[in-house]
């Protein structure tokens, strides 16, 4: 079991940002957007299925997961809320949000299926958030030139991403989740998150008039597939869920822990488990 806490972030988000805010890099602003417009809907799945998956676990199995879960909910609850202020921003700047619009259609369309699917689903998505997470604990370069404010945003993020991803994944075996469908849901998840993703940074950068621009592109291989890029060099950790013995304690999370001891002083505790 992890013990997670919940956190108040201490930075400024009510001041407006630049468009090219991440040092002025079109592709590195425009893909950080689409992944902060998916985070409010997406949280609010996972909150809502990890919820739901440990409310029907028999209640000695509820006893030993409740303080993990309460710490994952408001975990998420506090990314939702930080997202949500971000992307407020993003839509003064005229951008449109159509990741999010995609994702409430499937939610809604999948509202009926067993809740070990949503709970598969989430346990996937909640790899590759993880993933990222260590990426970008381990490149901070990838915000170079962002405002403090939000250079700490993302790694903070980034931090309890890395934190909480084994709690929907053990909430999932705990349910009776079997090894067909958490790799048949991690397959399908991994084409719609990269393909969502993707269409969205494009329309980011269609209306900043960037989607042309050869620095554009560049940018864009050193960040996802250059060797140390985000794609290129997770490919392995990627593949290591697909193994029958894999679970998400089996990756690092030395950094994550190491970034929150070295920021203290960007956040308060607000909610410790009971």
């Amino acid at each position: 079991m992890t013990e997670l806490v919940v956190r108040r972030l201490l930075i400024d988000l009510e001041t407006p940002f630049a468009r090219h805010w991440n040092g002025g890099d079109a592709f590195r602003s425009a893909f950080f957007n689409a992944l902060s417009m998916s985070f409010p809907r997406g949280e609010q799945y996972f909150i809502d299925s990890v919820r739901t998956g440990w409310k029907s676990l028999p209640e000695i199995e509820r006893a030993a997961h409740a303080a993990e879960v309460q710490g994952f909910i408001g975990q998420e609850a506090t990314h939702r809320r930080i997202h949500a202020l971000f992307n407020g921003h993003l839509d003064k700047q005229g951008y449109s949000n159509r990741i999010e619009q995609r994702a409430k259609a499937r939610i809604e369309a999948s509202a009926h299926v067993d809740l070990r699917i949503h709970l598969a689903a989430t346990a996937a998505t909640e790899h590759f958030t993880a993933l990222f997470a260590d990426w970008m604990l381990r490149h901070p370069e990838a915000l170079e030139g962002a405002e403090p404010r939000l250079q700490t945003l993302w790694l903070w993020h980034a931090a309890e991403e890395s934190e909480h991803r084994c709690t929907a994944f053990d909430i999932y075996r705990a349910a009776g989740g079997n090894q067909a469908w958490r790799l048949r849901l991690f397959r399908l998840v991994t084409m719609l998150f990269l393909g969502d993703l993707l269409r969205q940074t494009v329309r980011n950068l269609w209306h900043d008039g960037c989607l042309l621009q050869w620095r554009t592109w560049r940018s864009a291989h050193r960040l996802l597939f250059a060797r140390d890029g985000l794609i290129r060099s997770n490919v392995g950790l990627w593949r290591d869920y697909l193994r029958e013995d894999f679970h998400p304690s089996q990756h690092d999370a030395a950094r994550s822990q190491q970034w929150l001891r070295d920021h203290h002083a960007q956040f308060t505790v607000v909610g410790r488990p009971a």
